[in-house]
């Protein structure tokens, strides 16, 4: 643990307004984003200006030379793209039968909603928050910070259960062993939210980003599909990636910044946070169980997915690719979180009954009203934007102007990771910024001949380096109440400047590990998934 600066050399005051060139720029993206609307709202000003626009492009009869091959799926015979005005007769017909179509075959709607299920049940019954106290707690001191890290990374296979869990917690745990609070908050966080896209296993986001993928992609082709697991080889790379610098950005940048803690600034009762009651006898029991029926699960499925012949294998290739194992993913996720869930409750005594399995899965699913809200008019405008043409309109034509340029190398993805993490500055939804985002980048990309697969993981590098600094992020202000304990009156900018480091060297790093992977290997970025299109 390097040596600690003393309280009084601590950058940071609660009584100073932040100044300098940083502090404006941070001023200036917070009040940007404050002009935004509800993420609602903005999906529903889309869809009505994808209709207007529609109707611009139809009355103009805008079009382009289709790009794909004589013969293709959905290609017309005059060999061109049109516009499709929705502003007529036909458009308002089509809108008014398919509205409620649109929402409930929207692919990420199901997939979050089954997944959830299983993860209500596993984080009713304090599975979730046994486990992750039981990483932090039997780590040894040196090793805390990799703990913490690493644990915050795994925590994204449970949705949002370590905001809430695991960011409070690695504050008593450091508070108790000495060490500033706020240090362990920012070390927790930063391997929560900017490793969201890092993981051993496959979690809920997972089955979320590529179902919106596999509908960008079928803007260009309709018979295009996308399983949760196109991204998992670069992850467990990347979960490596995120827990060493997030340990040593954490244990030479921040902890020596941040200075010795000082109690007197805390709210009352938060300095006595110093201890920390262990895993009870019952609970260790349980995690046990839990992991007795991980293993029994997954021995069930090595054996329906390795042997030739497996039931999980393509009944007619006999591969893994394009087969239940894949295709099923999701139902997968909800089995590994329902059955361990299940266990562990029954051992521990928080699942008495079927009631309460089914109290967990409602808590769950309570908690999605925002979420289906957002995904209806999300629905609609993805649609849309499908029906009329307008994105492959737009594909095509940003595809010429890249090729035009010579911008059509490796180095495109360099500026795509940047935009993606701008954007995020200002629309914090994962979900909802990649369902804006993807039908536009997705087909240009797959036009330049890169895969929605490789695609997709260069989008999460830029949507997870910033997911930390920006205020639009959904629990931002969960983590600006939970400092607040440990330092009264703790400001927006405060919490930004602890965590900019972290986005910093997560953006060099997670690039260049992208770039070393996928062009300088050639390794895929997970099963099943080409580079090139």
């Amino acid at each position: 643990m390097p040596e600690f600066a003393t309280s009084d050399q601590s950058p940071h005051r609660d009584d100073e307004e932040p100044s300098g060139l940083f502090a404006r720029f941070l001023n200036l993206v917070e009040w940007l984003g404050n002009l935004l609307p509800h993420p609602v709202t903005l999906f529903a000003l889309f869809a009505v200006g994808v209709v207007v626009a529609s109707g611009i492009a139809g009355w103009f009869d805008l079009s382009v030379v289709d790009p794909r091959p004589e013969g293709a799926s959905g290609r017309d015979e005059s060999g061109r793209i049109y516009a499709v005005s929705l502003m007529n007769g036909d458009g308002f017909r089509m809108i008014l039968e398919n509205l409620v179509d649109n929402f409930v075959t929207f692919v990420p709607l199901g997939t979050v909603l089954v997944a959830l299920l299983g993860v209500g049940v596993a984080e009713h019954s304090g599975l979730l928050s046994a486990a992750i106290r039981a990483v932090v707690l039997k780590a040894p001191d040196h090793f805390l910070t990799v703990a913490i890290v690493f644990a915050g990374v795994m925590s994204n296979t449970a949705s949002e259960a370590g905001y809430v869990v695991l960011v409070p917690l690695a504050a008593v745990i450091f508070l108790a062993v000495g060490r500033h609070p706020l240090v362990g908050m920012a070390a927790a966080f930063a391997g929560v939210s900017a490793g969201y896209s890092a993981n051993l296993l496959i979690g809920t986001v997972d089955p979320l980003l590529a179902g919106l993928t596999e509908e960008a992609a079928q803007l260009i082709d309709p018979e295009y599909t996308v399983h949760p697991a196109v991204n998992w080889y670069f992850m467990i790379a990347s979960t490596f990636l995120v827990t060493l610098v997030g340990t040593l950005v954490t244990v030479f940048i921040v902890e020596p910044r941040m200075g010795e803690y000082d109690p007197s600034r805390a709210r009352k009762g938060a300095a006595d946070d110093r201890s920390m009651e262990p895993l009870s006898d019952r609970e260790w029991r349980g995690l046990k169980w839990a992991a007795v029926t991980v293993l029994i699960i997954s021995a069930l499925l090595a054996l329906a997915v390795i042997p030739e012949g497996g039931v999980l294998r393509n009944p007619e290739t006999d591969d893994v690719l394009n087969s239940p194992f894949l295709n099923g993913m999701v139902a997968l996720i909800f089995v590994f979180f329902l059955l361990p869930g299940i266990v562990y409750g029954v051992i521990t005594g928080s699942i008495k009954n079927d009631k309460d399995v089914i109290d967990g899965m409602s808590e769950a699913m309570s908690s999605l009203g925002l979420y289906i809200v957002l995904v209806f008019f999300a629905a609609q405008f993805v649609s849309f934007f499908g029906w009329t043409n307008l994105g492959s309109i737009f594909a095509v034509t940003g595809a010429d102007f890249l090729t035009d340029i010579g911008l059509t190398g490796p180095i495109l993805f360099l500026f795509f990771i940047i935009l993606c993490g701008m954007v995020n500055l200002m629309l914090g939804s994962a979900s909802a910024q990649w369902a804006m985002t993807a039908p536009i980048f997705v087909p240009m990309l797959m036009l330049l001949g890169y895969s929605p697969e490789v695609i997709q993981a260069a989008y999460r590098i830029g949507d997870s380096t910033t997911n930390i600094i920006t205020p639009m992020m959904s629990y931002f202000g969960l983590i600006l109440a939970f400092a607040d304990r440990y330092r009264e009156g703790i400001g927006i900018g405060t919490v930004v400047s602890l965590m900019l480091p972290y986005s910093i060297f997560f953006f060099i790093t997670w690039v260049a590990l992208f770039f070393l992977w996928v062009f300088g290997l050639g390794l895929p970025v997970g099963p099943a998934a080409p580079t090139y299109y």
